[in-house]
């Protein structure tokens, strides 16, 4: 009985105050440094004197090529009297 009325209660909670968004009332609110100042503040870093040293790593071994699939003619063949085929199997309907 506990349980079900604590689920229900929190069911009742999260439908009225989770899904409910809140604006911001116009022309308040927080606004950006940038648009209080009059102009963006740009950072620079500079590397130029960084030396940065080591090694390339790769893989120990060679390369294996896998082998190719072999290409096979196309199974398919038109036949060139299937005209002629429709039209005997036409005139045998009658």
């Amino acid at each position: 009985m506990k349980r079900a009325l604590v689920a229900s209660v929190l069911a009742l909670a999260v439908g009225l105050f989770g899904t409910s968004a809140f604006a911001q009332k116009k022309g308040g609110g927080a606004k950006p440094a940038a648009a209080d100042s009059g102009s963006a503040k740009t950072k620079n870093y500079d590397f130029s004197g960084d030396n940065i040293e080591g090694e390339l790593i790769k893989p120990d071994g060679e390369m294996v090529n896998t082998r190719k699939f072999a290409e096979h003619t196309s199974l398919i063949r038109v036949r060139q009297d299937f005209i002629k085929e429709i039209v005997k199997s036409a005139d045998n309907l009658n």
